[in-house]
């Protein structure tokens, strides 16, 4: 049997999950390190900063179009083969991407670089899934999961730190030797199942539905990123980009069930596990790149702290995340409940933002984040393996694969509406807590005319005059109602976070349980 062949053991199989966990790794750091030397690179190529958030962008949207073709890519070129040319690629446009002398060189690599790192996530998960026997596919899963959480903390530290002791040009460099390394190892240990001649011709390939799916995954893309900064459906590129994504999503939806050789079997779909599971992975990339982005930036805005700080205190919640996913995996193994582990770490995740809700305040220390990060990686242990097994659990052979793409396609856009809407939600609080402070500023208000007359008189005992003083007092005053409103904003974000985990638990309950383990030898 094939699953048989597929089966490694000893130094074999370690040098091929360590090789697949060092290219899932690579991928998904590369989402986060960038953010840190935004500044760095805005300054070098002399651009704006709209033009700088293209460097995010682009790689994003390079990411989302290839994850749902992946499955479809193995099967037409052989998985050993495609795994190796998209590591190949991802190097050689690191390399470009450091070597670049003009902001659009730099953004079209970037593009083509994600479009590399998009096609090593899934195919990271087949390959450590199908290496492992049957009784022990959730440890595998626990491999995988470890690269996936872990990825999106290293990279703020990781790029801090380059960022501060070199150049920003090395947050790319970095990749180029684990990037050889593992393209050797691919083609020198990954085996490449039998496709059972599956490989269509040129004229067999849906052209249209690679047309589709670029146009309507590359357009969403671009308006969650892009959305925030450009205020939305006032600006005509958002709107034009959103109709194009909905005519595309339309036309790819019917180009792909009507079509001979479809490059997404939207089929699989029908599946009850995999439907629920694409919408947990969607919250689970929501909270997970959500919460990623969120503490980092209060930490350095608020708190004042160096990019390099902010990231390096993610990391030992992320290697308690480490640590436990074997053993959630084991728990699996040993007969209990997906549901009910996942639905106790949603629960979870909601403690996690209720605490965080209720610590921040302008003066809140780091050290205050230590043990709320610590439960965070807790809570993100009980779900990434749970949810991924429970989403592929009801699947057989090429449908588990297909199922795949779609839970890795959602992570990615879960990430990006997380973002998105974070962003949007914490511009709109931040204008109505400041709005509702400034209302009474006001000299009937006896509490704001006594701290005003104490900060008067505090800057006229310096030697200032009476309307200097008025003056110094009224803009102390604007920025602690400033600072102020940002922490009410970052406390609702905290609370609406925790709410959409909290909707998690009961749609996982609807998910059935399945006795037999996942069997991913198949998945292409």
């Amino acid at each position: 049997m094939e699953q048989d062949s597929l089966v490694e053991y000893g130094s074999r199989r370690v040098i091929i999950v360590v090789t697949a966990i060092i290219c899932a790794l690579l991928e998904i750091v590369d989402t986060t390190i960038v953010n840190v030397a935004l500044n760095d690179m805005k300054g070098n190529m002399g651009a704006t900063l709209s033009e700088i958030g293209w460097v995010i962008t682009a790689y994003a949207i390079g990411n989302v179009i290839i994850i749902p073709m992946t499955s479809w890519l193995s099967q037409q070129f052989g998985r050993r083969n495609y795994f190796a040319a998209s590591i190949i690629l991802f190097t050689i446009c690191s390399f470009l991407c450091g070597n670049a002398t003009t902001m659009w060189e730099l953004i079209l690599f970037r593009f083509l670089q994600g479009v590399g790192g998009g096609a090593l996530l899934v195919t990271s998960q087949t390959i450590i899934t199908e290496v492992f026997p049957a009784k022990k596919r959730g440890m595998a899963q626990a491999l995988y999961g470890m690269g996936v959480i872990i990825g999106p903390t290293l990279g703020p530290p990781l790029g801090g730190y380059l960022v501060e002791n070199y150049s920003w040009p090395y947050i790319f460099y970095i990749n180029i030797p684990l990037g050889i390394i593992a393209a050797i190892l691919a083609l020198q240990f990954v085996k490449n199942p039998n496709y059972g001649g599956t490989k269509k011709s040129a004229k067999e390939v849906d052209w249209w539905g690679i047309l589709f799916l670029s146009a309507a995954v590359g357009s969403l893309q671009f308006v969650l990123e892009r959305g925030q900064e450009s205020d939305w459906f006032s600006d005509s590129t958002i709107l034009a980009m959103t109709i194009t994504s909905v005519v595309s999503f339309y036309l790819f939806f019917w180009r792909e069930l009507t079509c001979a050789n479809p490059i997404v079997n939207l089929r699989v779909l029908k599946d009850g596990n995999l439907k629920i599971g694409v919408i947990l992975t969607f919250i689970l990339g929501f909270g997970l790149y959500g919460s990623t982005f969120i503490i980092p930036l209060y930490l350095q805005s608020s708190l004042g702290w160096s990019a390099y700080q902010a990231g390096l205190i993610m990391v030992p919640a992320a290697l308690v995340t480490a640590f436990m996913m074997p053993i959630v995996g084991q728990l699996i193994q040993r007969g209990v409940k997906q549901q009910y582990i996942a639905a106790t770490g949603f629960l979870m995740f909601f403690i996690y933002s209720v605490w965080g809700h209720n610590i921040l305040t302008p003066d809140t220390s780091g050290d205050s984040f230590f043990w709320l990060l610590m439960f965070r990686g807790f809570a993100l242990s009980m779900l990434f393996i749970p949810i991924t097994t429970l989403a592929l659990s009801t699947l057989k052979g090429r449908e588990i694969g297909e199922g795949a793409s779609f839970t890795g396609m959602t992570r990615q856009l879960g990430g990006s509406f997380g973002v998105a809407l974070i962003t949007t939600y914490m511009s709109h609080q931040n204008a109505v807590h400041r709005g509702d402070m400034i209302s009474n500023i006001r000299a009937d208000n006896f509490n704001f005319q006594q701290k005003f007359d104490g900060m008067v008189g505090m800057f006229m005992g310096k030697g200032f005059a009476f309307n200097t003083a008025q003056q110094m007092a009224y803009t102390s005053m604007e920025g602690t109602i400033m600072k102020q409103a940002a922490v009410l904003s970052y406390m609702d974000v905290f609370m609406g976070i925790g709410l959409v985990f909290l909707i998690g638990i009961p749609i996982i309950l609807f998910a059935k349980s399945s006795k037999a383990k996942v069997d991913m030898s198949n998945v292409h």
